[in-house]
């Protein structure tokens, strides 16, 4: 199968994650990259052999057929729609946008352009979701009736080199987390039909404790704690917290209950972990073996959609999905503010699972 050429933009700290990454695939030929700071390019690009070039000309280059963008949230849908108008494939960090309105924007110029869009997150095509993927198809729990998934910290001041964006409109811990745990739950058991939230900000400004930016402070412009409910079109029901508000906590951080049995699982923010079972008559959780690799990283996404676009078949980290989790976000935050339950207005297609046995560094056809 031909190699698609592709290209980064934006070479911030994830850059290198998703470098190694995508250098595991046999369908990717990772080949630029490019940030507004152009030292940042030429950094990345002497790491990892790169060639290193201004935005416009890694748009520009025909050979380059899918762009991973990898800018900060606020700038997603902006970044998306020049990758598109340049013709290419893109790929985008998450969340696909910021708003509504600019995702569907993005989802309706790929469409009238002919490209395709993939977002992350992908970890729900690592070992771990993916063995709890099958083992739910496979009906060891049964008809799943309920979820629980809960991410609980006390923010990203105390580590991040620059967590001033995570306190802003567009992040917090929904925007920023909670794209992993509802894709990992739609992967799971299917799209959402409507929601009900609650959301405050517990602290009017933050103090950074980060060698890079130790002692400031931070104003804090968006919900840092977000309790929701979850109705699923398949009938179950979903209990979601996202907090940087907690100090501590033993919850775990998913748990899906079934007719027949509950499914521990692993965090929804790496490619593997532990799965754990348990059924009537045991005596406690058991362990499960991993059906699939836990050997991926960031960029197994943009892997699966390279296959996908020589082979044409759908990809599984897709712009519908990546607009679904938007459209459910927007919406927890409009429900806590008019105090009601709130329909979901879009809908996608739950993902393919992937097949056993596929060879190192290969997806299927």
């Amino acid at each position: 199968m031909e190699k698609v050429k592709v290209g980064i933009i934006g070479c911030g700290n994830i850059s290198n994650q998703y470098v190694e990454g995508c250098g595991r695939f046999e369908i990717l030929d990772l080949m630029a990259c490019a940030d507004i700071d152009l030292q940042k390019a030429l950094d990345l690009a002497d790491k990892h052999d790169l060639t290193a070039y201004s935005v416009a000309e890694l748009l520009a280059d025909p050979e380059i057929e899918i762009v991973i963008n990898l800018t900060i949230p606020e700038v997603h849908a902006a970044v998306n729609l020049d990758v598109i108008a340049a013709g290419k494939h893109v790929y985008s960090e998450k969340p696909l946008a910021t708003l509504r309105a600019d995702g569907q924007k993005v989802l309706t110029a790929a469409k009238a352009a002919g490209v395709r869009v993939g977002c992350a997150p992908d970890t729900f095509l690592g070992g771990g979701l993916q063995t709890c993927r099958k083992l739910i198809d496979d009906g060891w729990i049964g008809q799943p009736v309920a979820a629980t998934a809960f991410m609980m910290s006390h923010g990203p001041e105390s580590w991040h080199p620059n967590p001033v964006f995570f306190y802003q409109p567009g992040a917090g811990p929904l925007f920023d987390m909670g794209p992993y745990y509802l894709t990992t739950l739609i992967s799971l058991m299917g799209p959402i039909d409507s929601v009900f939230a609650a959301a405050t900000i517990s602290f009017a400004e933050r103090t950074a404790t980060s060698a890079a930016k130790f002692g400031e402070r931070i104003p804090v412009h968006t919900p840092t704690h977000v309790s929701s409910l979850l109705n699923f079109d398949n009938g179950a029901v979903g209990t979601m917290i996202t907090s940087f508000d907690v100090w501590a906590s033993e919850v775990p951080r998913i748990e899906i209950y079934g007719s027949a049995g509950s499914l521990s699982v692993p965090d929804p923010n790496i490619f593997g972990g532990q799965v754990r079972l348990r059924r009537p008559g045991d005596d406690g959780w058991q362990p499960i073996p991993l059906t699939h690799t836990d050997q991926v990283l960031r960029g197994i996404g943009v892997a699966d959609m390279a296959t996908a676009i020589r082979s044409g078949r759908a990809h599984r980290a897709n712009g519908e999905m990546a607009y679904h989790v938007l459209d459910i976000m927007e919406a927890l935050l409009d429900s806590s503010k008019a105090g009601q339950q709130l329909a979901i207005e879009s809908n996608c297609s739950q993902p393919a699972p992937l097949p056993l046995g596929l060879l190192r560094g290969r997806l299927d056809t």
